[in-house]
């Protein structure tokens, strides 16, 4: 059950934008908005195509605004799709199987959704979140990357390649003396400004988010380019910015152990791609790793988001 576990491990439950998806299949009221060869497309459709567009997206385009293009892409689906059942393109085994595999996520997806809308509390947020801001740092932190040399001359034609849209971390493995700067790509992790040199921490922190020193740093180490990655405030976020972070967090660990309970209580066999019996010893089989994500803790690409911006009271107990 290891690749098996490895995958659900990925998931990030997907709560509903809003609570009358949550609640209905079909809510009370919902309008039909559009008719194709008498199959009628609702705005219930309309709201499933929104909110199955990036989380980026959504937050810089209202569902009206985007109303005009998804009901155009809806129609053209459900075209096209009528064509393909004159075609019985559906008689196709593989077809049928891809069809119930998609219906397997959905209803997987649905599951884990109604246990995160019971255990994901309005409390257990607000107790979570208590949490954070304890554990706050009480200084402001960055997080960067460096390139050390030995000259000026060396440091400033590393600046030219990264003006020219040269990636930081390839060129800090390739040029950096700093000996771990070569495996991690120059990378420092999070620091705050006193535990730095006076030089070094004085051109980084007065850098922003994505931007890198325009100017070599001259150190008693040598001459470093600087990048910064991120920021952090020395206080807490405000509990609206943070609380749908957290929920992030606890609906993962939701679908871990609710994933290894069904595996637990589930009757398995297994046997090899042609159906014969596997051998009783063997090697474990590897932990798939999706492509640009771990094997665990990380969504895989494709996988369903909490709404951005979710509120505690789209949560039990609220």
């Amino acid at each position: 059950m290891t690749a098996r576990n490895a995958i659900f491990a990925c998931l990030i439950l997907a709560l509903a934008a809003t609570p009358a998806l949550a609640q209905k299949t079909k809510p009370a009221g919902d309008p039909v908005v559009a008719r194709v060869n008498g199959q009628t497309l609702t705005r219930l459709d309309v709201e499933l195509a929104y909110n199955g567009l990036s989380p980026d997206v959504r937050q810089h385009v209202t569902l009206e605004k985007a109303y005009p293009q998804l009901i155009d892409q809806l129609v053209g689906m459900v075209v096209v799709a009528q064509a393909a059942e004159k075609a019985h393109v559906d008689a196709d085994p593989v077809i049928r199987k891809r069809l119930m595999l998609s219906r397997d996520q959905i209803l997987q997806d649905a599951y884990f959704n109604s246990i995160a809308k019971k255990e994901i509390t309005k409390e257990k947020l607000q107790a979570a979140y208590a949490q954070y801001a304890k554990d706050a740092p009480k200084q402001e932190e960055i997080k960067a990357r460096h390139i050390l040399v030995s000259s000026q001359k060396e440091a400033e034609d590393i600046i030219a390649q990264l003006k020219k849209g040269a990636d930081f971390a390839t060129l800090a493995k390739e040029k950096t003396i700093d000996p771990s700067g070569k495996t991690s790509g120059g990378d420092l992790g999070w620091f705050t400004k006193d535990e730095m040199v006076p030089e070094f921490a004085n051109a980084a922190f007065a850098l922003k988010k994505g931007e890198f020193t325009q100017t070599p740093v001259h150190t008693e180490f040598g001459w470093h380019v600087i990048q910064v990655e991120d920021r952090r405030p020395a206080k807490a976020l405000p509990y609206d910015q943070e609380a749908p972070r957290l929920a992030q967090e606890m609906a993962r660990k939701i679908v871990s152990d609710h994933v290894k309970t069904l595996d637990q209580s589930a009757k398995v066999e297994i046997f090899a791609l042609d159906g014969s019996k596997l051998p009783a010893a063997g090697t474990a089989a590897p932990k798939l790793t999706p492509p640009g994500g771990a094997a665990s803790g990380g969504a895989a690409p494709g996988t369903p988001t909490l709404a951005p911006g979710t509120a505690p009271d789209q949560l039990n107990g609220k």
